[in-house]
């Protein structure tokens, strides 16, 4: 004992020792005394079973005995190894087997090591404890218990199970973005790139892959869109709500086409708008200080406010105006005549009250019988000193040049009997019953091509052997075709031959139209009669891609020229104004003023203020109406227009707008038609921003078989209708032949 009485001492002079020595030193030494004192302790209990087993093997032993009586072994105290049974029998006492997780003769146990038959999962620690053994925690990305036990059995058929985690099947796709691939891996995960279909990274994100309809990935900006041209390029196109070059598109407030910041593009429609909140397609900057003149309170920078000035886009400090119209003398086209509406029919800048040669024909006004249409033959053959050229009944005298319904008809020659019901009379339509509203006769043989088996004369038939003609339209008798697409040389990137490459062609397979222009337009006055308003002002801007209406009117139509059979027209439309509250919108499949298809939006209800013929009663939202009006124009047709809802004999209520919500002050709306006559297939779309808004479905109605496009008002004032776009489109749009199976199927 005298070892354990010097170690007590060193430990005691050690605790002096340390006593200055850091807390980690301290802690140190206090472990080690805990298992220097464990020792002591299972030593003095060896000791202790030592000194039994020697007096009980003393008093057995009869050599050391006085032969007197010897007491015989017990079990107590008990020799025997804590926790082992100890038996007494005749012979002297007998130790039980040692407990679970040890080994010995049960009067000494020692603990086995159940960690050597490796329990716990690879890499978890074991932890061997007196008696059994536990296993730790499973590795990060593992599941699985936390094994405990005794023995060597136990540990042996109870080992730890740590299972991978599937990172990847969570909700969060592991934590890699959406649509992207996550690859789990043993006890942990790994982001890879985009699913299939979905194009981006972990930073950026995975988006929808975009496709172009020829299967190939679009190279357009996310938000534009790609179109595939005839001949195989491709064009990106930003959506709505956003401008650019396609291939990278920025925000575009008021849709005019320019982005509201500059982004990294040469083309113009790169550039900043000078308009952010108004409208402006052509972006005119009279003034050029870079703010455009749509929202330039002084445009010509001439110190006179808009409002004030007499030349609103020519600086003239001095306001002279000498024939006191509306114009000061520095921007009148006739100084000294009146002429408020400035018609210049040649262009050479001299107006047509005070040019002697409107039409710049070189035949003077006074001896011209086309004063406003170029005609040096003076060919007049019904003799009714009307030009053939201007002359709306060239084989009808005529010299009035009534047109009671405005379908460019003379009344004396006005049969109105349209058999195929495109907007052209029998006598005058060139496929009589075949319906084409654009009358394209490219071999000039009276023919329209619709009806015509040999459209360029080239003696191929379009369709039938030795054909079909691979170029259609431009004759090509050998029928070259160098690369073998199907496509002849001669029209491979120009089909109709216009000179217009087809990509920026609004109709490639007619020559008479080459870009949305309504520069040249019919003004139809739909209330003619009586003075409770004017009549429309018509402003014309970017080339005829944008139309400006200023005047709180009566309700009055801007028509275009061209007559279109399936046709796509879209265009921005904004009210730049919070004093007004009435209709606005735009027409197409017009074939004359009783005949027409308009499309209008009313801002609140109202009750027309004329109670006369009939109350008439508008309701807020967006309209879709068919007029076919058995009086024209006048005040039936007036206050059939604004009532929401059918009139007998006048106007049919074709769709509208459920929610009943009108339009807002000084915001912009995009619209897209979609008119395929042949067919009645007609849709509507209006969106704001990139949001549509109202859509009205697969309507069919085939009250007119194609027509003219045009823009419409109501007694509303400062209507702009802003980049303008038509494109000449027959193929039916992919929604038709699901609506049609929808309608073909039985009630249930």
């Amino acid at each position: 004992m005298l070892w354990f009485v010097e170690l007590i001492c060193a430990l005691s002079l050690g605790g002096h020792a340390v006593a200055a020595q850091r807390d980690g030193e301290i802690i140190n030494q206090i472990k080690m005394t805990n298992l220097a004192l464990a020792e002591i302790k299972e030593l003095l209990k060896q000791q202790i079973k030592e000194v039994i087993y020697l007096k009980n093997t003393v008093m057995e032993c009869e050599a050391c005995g006085t032969g007197g009586f010897q007491p015989r072994p017990s079990c107590v105290p008990n020799p025997c190894h804590p926790g082992v049974k100890c038996t007494e029998t005749p012979q002297g006492i007998v130790c039980g087997p040692c407990p679970d997780g040890m080994e010995g003769n049960g009067t000494e146990c020692t603990d086995v090591d159940e960690c050597t038959v490796k329990p716990c999962h690879m890499g978890v620690r074991c932890i061997n404890t007196s008696p059994g053994f536990r296993c730790g925690s499973c590795p990060a990305g593992y599941t699985g218990p936390q094994v405990q036990g005794v023995g060597l059995t136990y540990a042996s058929a109870n080992k730890q199970v740590c299972k991978d985690i599937n990172e990847c099947e969570g909700l969060n796709n592991g934590g890699c973005v959406k649509n992207s691939v996550c690859l789990n891996t043993p006890g942990s995960f790994r982001c890879g790139g985009c699913k299939p279909g979905y194009i981006g990274d972990q930073r950026s994100g995975c988006r929808p892959e975009r496709m172009c309809g020829d299967g190939q990935p679009s190279p357009c900006h996310e938000k534009a869109e790609c179109i595939v041209h005839r001949d195989g390029t491709l064009e990106c196109r930003c959506g709505v709500g956003w401008a650019g070059n396609g291939y990278l598109c920025g925000p575009d407030t008021d849709i005019d086409g320019f982005p509201d910041e500059k982004i990294s593009c040469p083309e113009l429609n790169c550039n900043k708008d000078n308009c952010l909140t108004v409208p402006n397609s052509g972006q005119e900057d009279a003034d050029r200080d870079g703010i455009g003149d749509a929202c330039d309170d002084d445009a010509d920078g001439d110190g006179i406010l808009n409002v004030q000035d007499n030349c609103v886009l020519v600086p003239n400090v001095d306001q002279r105006n000498i024939d006191e119209d509306d114009l000061g003398d520095a921007c009148d086209n006739c100084p000294a005549v009146k002429n408020n509406d400035q018609k210049d029919t040649d262009l050479d800048k001299l107006g047509d009250e005070c040019d002697d040669d409107i039409d710049g024909d070189g035949i003077l006004n006074h001896l011209d019988n086309c004063k406003k249409v170029p005609n040096q033959d003076q060919i007049d053959r019904d003799g009714d000193k009307v030009g053939d050229s201007c002359d709306s009944c060239p084989y009808v005298p005529n010299p009035d040049q009534m047109d009671a319904d405005n379908d460019l008809i003379g009344d004396p020659c006005d049969t109105n009997k349209d058999s195929d019901g495109d907007g052209h009379q029998d006598s005058r339509d060139n496929c009589p019953a075949v319906i084409n509203s654009s009358q394209l006769d490219t071999d000039k043989d009276g023919k329209g091509d619709e009806c015509d088996d040999d459209d360029d004369n080239d003696g191929i038939p379009d369709l039938l052997p030795p054909g079909p003609d691979n170029c259609r339209l431009i004759p090509n008798p050998l029928q070259e075709d160098l690369n073998g697409d199907g496509v002849g040389d001669i029209c491979e990137k120009d089909f109709d031959n216009d000179t217009l490459v087809d990509p920026i062609d609004v109709c490639p397979e007619n020559a008479e139209v080459t870009l949305t222009d309504f520069r040249e337009y019919q003004t139809v006055v739909l209330d003619p009669e009586g003075d409770a308003q004017i009549d429309p002002n018509w402003v014309v801007l970017n080339q005829g891609r944008e139309i400006v209406q200023t005047m709180n009117s009566d309700p009055g139509l801007a028509v275009g020229y061209t007559a279109f059979s399936g046709v796509d027209f879209e265009g921005t439309f904004h009210v730049n104004t919070v004093t007004d509250d009435d209709y606005a919108g735009f027409i197409f499949g017009f074939q004359d003023s009783s005949s027409f298809y308009v499309v209008m939006w009313k801002q609140v209800e109202q009750i027309y203020w004329q109670a006369n013929p009939f109350r008439a009663v508008a309701q807020p939202g967006i309209q879709l109406k068919a007029v076919k009006s058995n009086t024209g124009p006048g005040e039936n047709l007036r206050n059939a227009l604004w009532h929401t809802g059918d009139t007998s004999d006048q106007v049919k209520l074709l769709w509208k707008d459920a929610r009943n919500v009108g339009w807002k002050d000084k915001t912009s709306y995009r619209w897209f038609l979609q008119h395929r006559p042949a067919d009645g297939y007609i849709r509507v779309r209006f969106y704001e921003g990139p949001e549509m808004v109202a859509d009205t479905g697969v309507i069919i109605d085939a009250t007119m078989r194609g027509g003219r496009l045009g823009v419409f008002c109501f007694s509303q004032e400062n209507i702009i209708w802003a980049n303008l776009r038509y494109r000449c489109n027959d193929t039916l749009p992919g929604d038709f032949d699901a609506y049609r199976a929808q309608q073909l199927q039985p009630d249930e």
